[in-house]
């Protein structure tokens, strides 16, 4: 081994330790994975939520199985109106449907309180085609009706009507508090902006009121320019009485008898 050679390895071995070397070999295989992981990520695929509200149990099963097949996800099911309340309260479906005829609490007015707190639309299911139950549920605020036996040709267009008009109503509402937070917002720069113009005139007014009553007591009292505002200052701090005030005393007094010499 030349010397050139043997100064060259010294220089090596005093740059990094084998322990130095190892840790940097495995920071950089964490940093290399990072990408991998990232490419192996896949988006979530979330399928509509829904809320069965049915009190025959068979009628229940075949319409959650409907719902399953055709690609909703159904996560409560109930057998009156008040426990179909308590779940969507809980579980924020995208959707209810509700049996009209159930115990302890029918479901037009159990649909009535889901509608008034705005938690999700909700499609009524009815043995009955009578025009005033249809005007009742319409009333109590659901968004779509079918009418028994379920026929997916049916239900699903109703679900998808539902679940569109209650997104409609929501960006509706939401647009109508935006613009009532902005015109809110502009109410309030424009009483900013008009109190500072009444301060803006105020102090214009009470200048101009000073500046007179300067002039006068320099006519009428023999003072100078800077002693009589010196004077007016110092009287308005000393006896608290507003300069706009002092001014205007000033001016009918002094006023008075520059019109009387005419």
């Amino acid at each position: 081994m030349t010397t050139l050679e043997h100064n060259e390895q010294e220089h090596e071995q005093e740059v990094l330790t084998e322990e130095e070397l190892d840790d940097i070999a495995h920071q950089e295989d964490g940093a290399a994975s990072e990408p991998q992981a990232k490419d192996d990520a896949q988006p979530e695929h979330t399928n509509p939520t829904v809320v069965v509200a049915e009190d025959e149990s068979v009628n229940r099963m075949d319409l959650v199985a409907m719902l399953e097949d055709n690609g909703y996800d159904v996560v409560g099911q109930a057998a009156n109106g008040e426990e179909a309340i308590a779940l969507t309260r809980e579980l924020r479906p995208d959707v209810v449907c509700m049996d009209v005829k159930m115990p302890h609490m029918d479901g037009i007015t159990a649909a009535g309180v889901i509608c008034d707190e705005n938690i999700a639309p909700v499609v009524m299911l009815t043995a009955f085609s009578q025009t005033d139950l249809v005007k009742q549920a319409i009333g109590a605020g659901a968004m779509a009706y079918v009418t028994k036996p379920y026929e997916e040709s049916k239900l699903l267009p109703a679900l998808a009507v539902a679940m569109g008009r209650f997104a409609e109503i929501n960006d509706l509402l939401d647009s109508v508090e935006r613009n009532e937070t902005e015109l809110q917002a502009t109410q309030e720069k424009l009483k900013d902006a008009e109190e500072k113009l009444k301060k803006t005139q105020d102090t214009l007014e009470e200048r101009k009121l000073v500046d007179r009553a300067k002039g006068l007591l320099m006519d009428k009292a023999n003072f100078s320019e800077q002693g009589a505002f010196r004077w007016i200052q110092k009287t308005s701090m000393d006896q608290r009485i507003p300069k706009k005030r002092l001014a205007m005393a000033i001016i009918e007094k002094y006023g008075d008898d520059a019109a009387n010499d005419d």
